[in-house]
């Protein structure tokens, strides 16, 4: 059965239902007052990541939410999210996603790297500024997990969504999951229904070292998808679940309207993410897809390696090599020497090592100058380090 026929037997059950005495009363007040406020149920029918991040920027920017609130439900093919301020070499695997075309993309909202593939139902809660409201939001979805199944759930201090209190089943971007402006703001989590965790794992698996910066990190949480912990919870009745509990639920109180509330309502619509239904959203995913956006907004950071490399005179010398990186492009490539290694053994590398200034940094780069040096990448005990005091500078600068 389709989705949206399942919609449809899903409403005709819904509406059957809150015709009788609601489930779980004591949880809300029962009000038949108008609402002012409509609220409907977007979503959206892409499932590419960078067309999802600029339909919700779209409707961030240019609709009116002052008498109409809007859920937006979206699923994305397998990619890495990061936050605005983040830096993903230091996040993810870079190399991996990119080998299994895994697609990487910096959203607009700050906080924590997350993976998606289409086991994940990802939800944007838009109001204007003054009713953002992340906790009512958050009690939206524990309200509907337990109206259909059952399932008790809890949300923490972090404001994470957890069962049993030991797997986060949700997690939203604690703190700065949310793009807050004037006049709109939206709240945004993600539900693991049935994620690929063996890809997650492998995906979000920090690869790269001696990263050095200011950008904001991930705090690493245990797992645990819906589907495992009850395996009626299917991504189509989720959706749904939410959806209704989300429109039969006052805009401003958690108070449960019933079915006089879901009368005044305008529904679930799906949404097709083209230029045709959103003049101008074209112009913001060719932003979201940029290289610019994703990787040239990364923080300023320092890459360090500790190397052994050979010299003139048969022995090893130990170094360290460092690079800096500002908008994603490397500006500076400095190396430390033992203060008896004279500058001519490094002099076959100049050209190599001075031509890459200026480029666009990856993991290559680095691999590529201690190829042309014939190092070998020391990994040092805690106790261990170069003695800077017995170097001298050999910064890119002299390699002319």
């Amino acid at each position: 059965m389709s989705l949206s026929a399942r919609l449809i037997v899903v409403t005709r059950r819904c509406l059957d239902g809150v015709r009788r005495t609601a489930r779980h009363a004591s949880t809300y007040t029962a009000n038949n007052d108008i609402d002012p406020i409509k609220k409907s149920v977007f979503i959206s029918q892409s499932t590419d990541v960078f067309v999802n991040l600029a339909l919700e920027h779209w409707l961030y920017r240019n609709f009116d939410f002052s008498k109409h609130h809007v859920l937006l439900l979206w699923r994305n093919d397998p990619c890495v999210v990061f936050g605005r301020h983040q830096n993903p070499w230091l996040e993810c695997n870079v190399n991996a996603a990119e080998k299994e075309n895994i697609a990487l993309v910096r959203r607009n909202s700050g906080g924590g790297t997350v993976y998606h593939d289409k086991g994940n139902l990802n939800l944007t809660f838009f109001t204007p500024k003054e009713r953002y409201n992340r906790k009512y939001n958050l009690n939206i979805i524990t309200n509907a997990l337990f109206r259909q199944w059952g399932l008790k759930s809890e949300i923490n201090k972090r404001e994470d969504i957890i069962i049993d209190g030991d797997y986060k089943v949700s997690f939203n971007i604690s703190g700065t999951a949310a793009k807050l402006g004037k006049p709109n703001a939206y709240h945004h989590c993600t539900l693991l229904v049935d994620v690929n965790k063996t890809s997650l794992s492998s995906i979000l698996e920090r690869k790269e070292n001696g990263i050095v910066t200011n950008a904001t990190t991930s705090t690493r949480s245990t797992i645990k998808n819906l589907s495992d912990i009850n395996r009626n919870i299917q991504m189509d009745k989720l959706l749904s679940a939410i959806g209704w509990e989300y429109m039969r639920t006052k805009a401003l109180v958690l108070e449960d309207g019933r079915y006089d509330l879901l009368q005044q309502q305008k529904g679930f619509q799906y949404i097709n993410p083209t230029e045709n239904w959103f003049p101008g959203i074209d112009k913001f995913i060719s932003e979201f897809r940029s290289w610019d956006w994703n990787f040239g907004k990364t923080p300023k950071f320092t890459v360090t390696r500790t190397l052994d490399v050979p010299a003139h005179d048969g022995k090893m010398h130990r170094l360290n090599l460092s690079l800096e990186i500002q908008n994603g492009i490397v500006e500076e490539i400095r190396m430390s020497l033992p203060a008896g290694l004279v500058s001519t053994d490094f002099d076959q590398d100049a050209s190599v090592i001075s031509n890459l200034r200026g480029t666009r940094y990856n993991h290559e780069v680095t691999e590529n100058i201690i190829t042309e040096i014939g190092g070998k990448i020391v990994t040092l005990n805690p106790i261990q380090s170069v003695d800077e005091s017995n170097v001298r500078r050999f910064d890119e600068a002299t390699l002319q």
